[in-house]
């Protein structure tokens, strides 16, 4: 009777979920000879503020991505008005 544990980090949907467990069953029943019904899945959501990788927590890495992508948009932003502000510039000289 094949056992199979997943554990992810909480955030997917039930529905996610749901596909994950299914797919993995799909595997199980055609790589291993067994019954449907003898194959098992469980699947374990830990929170993110549990999980680390290299001293990390994910949570943590989800916080600086976040700041990335913020410093990131404002940079393109300032570049965005510092084009409109020469373009209006050359507008006005010409």
């Amino acid at each position: 009777m094949p056992q199979v544990a997943i554990t992810l980090a909480e955030g997917r949907t039930p529905a996610q979920i749901r596909d994950l467990m299914h797919e993995v069953h799909t595997a199980v029943l055609r790589t291993v000879n067994t019954r449907p019904e003898y194959i098992r899945i469980v699947v374990h959501e830990v929170p993110r503020t549990h999980w680390a990788t290299g001293d990390v927590t994910l949570t943590e890495m989800d916080a600086a991505r976040a700041e990335q992508t913020r410093v990131a948009a404002d940079e393109y932003s300032d570049q965005s008005v510092t084009r409109d502000l020469v373009t209006a510039t050359d507008e006005e000289q010409s």
